[in-house]
């Protein structure tokens, strides 16, 4: 009976678990279910570029709330200062639906605030660029001085994501190429996480497919590819507030508190670096079209079309190729960051000081 037992308890820790978002609206014209909110209070959390340029306020318009007020304070990699002055208004306001418009960072910081609101508001969350993923994740990046702080809580994942191609038909090619790879690392590190299961398998083999596939027809200016570039950053998102992310990651966020450099762009500096052998990922190789006969080589020529694709885009291959000083970083901390980071425990390969400095070296030469 004992051995039955402990047979039984395996099976249930063995057992894989995948949760999603309470709504997902798509493709054109979705912004039209914000009427269906019937929102009394509305809270926008947005950046200054679309609440000056009127973005915001139509979309506010869309949701016919009886009151409205905006954060419109929000800067790139928001500080937990800044999420303390957007909780504060939130408290004053009492808003029943908060809606976060932007990207990963206006997104992020509506879902903090909702942590802290009490009672907390619908989170609303609308995504303005294709990377970020974080319409869809229980995942927020919050910085605090030089260091970026990952918080996990499924409280943070908006109970409705609004994925509208519209909004993306105009982004610059640099927001095109930094947000395109961050798609890549999440569907990618997704793929061979340790919590990784067959749906977020799925939903990972088909975003890095479509990115890898679109993505330079998207830079390009081709709004059909851009538009489904834009759903793989959500299917990323999906993969990965699932399955966990990896070292790419772990180091992205550190350097990122280091340097300020673009998030997309810093991983696409280190993905082609973190590839690591192993049927699985040569299994993500073919399914994208890189088709060889040994594993070794699958992974291979996945590893040259990063390098080839990167090239196309016109990202940097290095910290210096990026405008950063290498010589101002202080690796020890970068690399003490990324060890604390929680993506290490989902990643593939146990998380080492070595393993670390070693993918870091020809990103910092």
């Amino acid at each position: 009976m004992k051995g039955a037992i402990l047979a039984h308890e395996k099976a249930v820790t063995d057992l894989e678990r995948f949760s999603c978002p309470g709504e997902l609206r798509t493709g054109p014209g979705s912004l039209q279910c914000l009427k269906d909110l019937r929102a009394e209070r509305l809270l926008v959390v947005t950046d200054p570029f679309f609440y000056e340029n009127g973005t915001a306020q139509n979309i506010a318009r869309e949701a016919a709330p009886k009151a409205v007020a905006f954060f419109h304070q929000i800067t790139p990699d928001p500080s937990a200062e800044l999420i303390a002055r957007g909780t504060a208004l939130a408290r004053q306001f009492r808003p029943d639906v908060l809606l976060a418009l932007g990207g990963g960072s206006a997104l992020d910081c509506g879902k903090a605030i909702t942590l802290f609101t009490d009672p907390r508001p619908k989170l609303v969350a609308i995504p303005t660029t294709s990377g970020s993923g974080s319409e869809v994740t229980d995942f927020a990046i919050i910085t605090h001085g030089t260091v970026k702080h990952p918080v996990v809580d499924p409280r943070l994942r908006p109970d409705m994501a609004i994925v509208d191609p519209k909004l993306v038909e105009a982004l610059p090619p640099a927001l095109i190429a930094d947000g395109g790879f961050d798609v890549l690392t999440h569907a990618l590190e997704a793929y061979v996480a340790k919590n990784a299961s067959p749906v977020t398998d799925a939903l990972a083999e088909a975003a890095f497919r479509t990115c890898l596939q679109d993505l330079s027809a998207s830079f390009h200016g081709d709004l059909q590819a851009r538009g489904r570039v834009h759903t793989a950053a959500t299917m990323a998102g999906l993969a990965f507030t699932g399955a966990g992310l990896g070292l790419c990651h772990a180091l992205s966020h550190s350097l990122g508190g280091a340097t300020h450099l673009p998030h997309g762009r810093l991983n696409a500096m280190l993905l082609p670096h973190v590839l690591c052998p192993g049927p699985k990922l040569a299994r993500l190789a073919r399914g994208a079209g890189l088709e060889d006969r040994s594993d070794t080589m699958a992974i291979r020529s996945l590893h040259n079309a990063l390098l080839r694709l990167r090239r196309e885009l016109h990202l940097p291959a290095t910290l210096a190729e990026a405008g950063f000083s290498p010589g101002k970083l202080r690796q020890e901390e970068v690399i003490a960051a990324a060890l604390a980071d929680p993506c290490c425990a989902t990643a593939p390969v146990e998380a080492t000081e070595a393993l670390l400095r070693q993918i870091l070296r020809p990103v910092v030469q």
